[in-house]
């Protein structure tokens, strides 16, 4: 059986690749050049607003990944821009940056697991 996909979801991906792109592509901050991947994308039920959760290759540096996030979001305009360039819509969503551990997380208890062994 197919997986229903709604507009919130297909819109969620699109704004996932456009986003990872633009970063890579068009921001020219040499702070965050190479050094920050698009996790997720998560859209609000009335699509004003998305939530765009991020890491970075400094995992450990916290006031590395809080600088990153400032930078994100004073350019989320920028995005915002660039987004409107590419994704017809009505409106452009807001755009939220937050950092996301997980990864760092992931990567802690895989090396207890696997100094338990």
């Amino acid at each position: 059986m197919l997986k229903t996909f709604n507009r919130a979801m297909r819109l969620e991906q699109c704004l996932h690749k456009e986003i990872a792109i633009i970063v890579r592509n068009f921001l020219r901050d040499p702070r965050i050049y190479s050094c920050v991947t698009i996790l997720e994308v998560k859209l609000s039920s009335d699509l004003n607003y998305a939530k765009i959760f991020f890491t970075s290759l400094n995992l450990k540096d916290s006031q590395r990944n809080h600088l990153l996030t400032r930078i994100l979001q004073k350019s989320s305009g920028f995005i915002r821009f660039h987004l409107g360039k590419t994704i017809y819509l009505r409106t452009i969503p807001k755009l939220f940056f937050i950092y996301d551990d997980s990864f760092l997380q992931g990567i802690t208890i895989s090396k207890i697991l696997r100094d338990n062994l």
